[in-house]
């Protein structure tokens, strides 16, 4: 074993003669240490002045602009307090949007964590062909989200789509465009189908990482692959799956504004309007700015709740 630390001072004693035995003493923990207090702050700041840019700065002008409301037309600001939040959870729809975004959110990711999880043990085990069977599934990620979203919608039209023909040959009327059901099928396929190779790639590393030891020793055991997938593999990948799934609820009430754009526009009949959405259409489209920053306000608050429990109560199952 080799012995090496990085300090600013060198020790009086050599750590690599303390264990009593010249040459097999344990390694020593590399510590970096800066001689001066201003360079670490200067490494961070590039970092600290784009996240203050476009976060913190948004996040404040959202705050102010709850508590406003203001003229599309006119320069003229009005203090209206609490009002804008009042309003909200008054309107009948933008309590709707909360369930649309619940079960939106938990298919997207439930669906794309277990399906990108299943391919990645398909790939992980392909011994021919693996680096083009790998390459196929990183594909998507490489697609826009409103390209995803047209793509899916042409796919399943009720008029010129391949799926659409084949429901109808079975005897399954599809229509997205007047069936909420329908569009929300849409939009989870088309948003699960998006983000599948990003989970894909940190299953697949997580897979490869695993010592192969550990699943060799359990088979001859005589642990069947069922078993040795729950009680060796999934245990080791909680890292994985716990990272995923707070990148994919943040995924799902953010990033899938521009599939559900394109794909159904919120509908039909605000079905698959989900709280982003509700957000981009009560601030671009009915000019209630006020509204919007409310709503956008409440979706942030959601969203840090959200990814608190995760962290507070969903982590202390994970394996590290």
């Amino acid at each position: 074993m080799y012995c090496w630390s990085v300090s600013r001072k060198p020790t009086k004693a050599d750590p690599c003669e303390t264990s009593g035995t010249r040459g097999t003493a344990a390694p020593v923990e590399k510590r970096v240490v800066f001689r001066s207090a201003w360079l670490p702050w200067a490494l961070i700041a590039p970092q600290l002045v784009v996240i203050a840019v476009f976060f913190f700065w948004p996040a404040a002008q959202a705050l102010l602009q709850s508590v406003q409301q203001a003229d599309a037309f006119s320069p003229r600001v009005e203090w209206v307090g609490l009002e804008n939040f009042v309003n909200l959870w008054n309107d009948p729809l933008y309590i709707k949007s909360f369930y649309t975004t619940a079960i939106f959110s938990t298919l997207v990711a439930v669906l794309g964590i277990s399906l990108s999880l299943l391919l990645a043990v398909f790939a992980d085990r392909i011994v021919k062909g693996a680096l083009v069977y790998r390459t196929f599934l990183i594909w998507p990620y490489a697609v826009a989200p409103a390209v995803a979203g047209v793509l899916w919608l042409f796919i399943l039209a009720p008029s010129i789509g391949i799926v659409s023909f084949w429901l109808r040959a079975v005897g399954l009327e599809w229509n997205p465009l007047l069936d909420g059901q329908h569009a929300m099928t849409l939009v989870v396929l088309a948003a699960v189908w998006k983000q599948i190779s990003y989970n894909f790639l940190f299953f697949l590393a997580g897979l490869q990482s695993i010592p192969k030891s550990l699943i060799e020793a359990a088979a001859i055991d005589g642990a069947r692959p069922w078993r040795r997938f729950w009680t060796i593999v999934f245990p080791l990948l909680t890292p994985t799956s716990f990272f995923l799934l707070v990148i994919n609820i943040v995924y799902a009430f953010f990033d899938t504004f521009a599939i559900i754009d394109a794909a159904t526009q919120g509908g039909p009949g605000k079905e698959t309007s989900i709280l982003v959405y509700r957000a981009y259409y009560d601030g671009f489209k009915a000019m209630d700015f006020g509204a919007s920053a409310a709503q956008s306000v409440v979706l942030m608050v959601i969203v840090v709740g959200l990814t608190v429990v995760q962290f507070r109560f969903v982590e202390k199952k994970v394996n590290y």
